[in-house]
């Protein structure tokens, strides 16, 4: 193994305690929320997995490639609904009282 993989797993695997979820209590949106970013989450671990299996054992690069486009439309997704919620709220506080 050359120097820059060595420096690339080393930069992978610091960034990615990141994008680790922190559990957290149920909340009051249900369980269907829990589960929708659940799936989120596992979608992104195994576009990670596959990433690194692909910097380390040279993995097939097309599952690779499908990892990486599901990853970045769960993210996509995740951005639009956030910016969707983002809207409601700036609208509910546009609300006279």
């Amino acid at each position: 193994m050359d120097i820059r993989s060595s420096f690339a797993q080393q930069a992978y695997g610091a960034g990615r305690s990141i994008a680790q979820p922190k559990p957290q209590e149920q909340t009051a949106a249900g369980p269907d929320f829990a589960k929708i970013a659940q799936n989120f989450a596992q979608t992104v671990q195994q576009g990670e997995a596959q990433a690194q299996a692909a910097m380390t054992t040279g993995a097939d690069p097309h599952a690779l490639v499908t990892a990486l486009a599901e990853t970045s439309l769960a993210v996509e997704t995740a951005v639009t609904v956030r910016d969707k919620v983002v809207e409601a709220y700036q609208e509910i506080l546009r609300m006279p009282v």
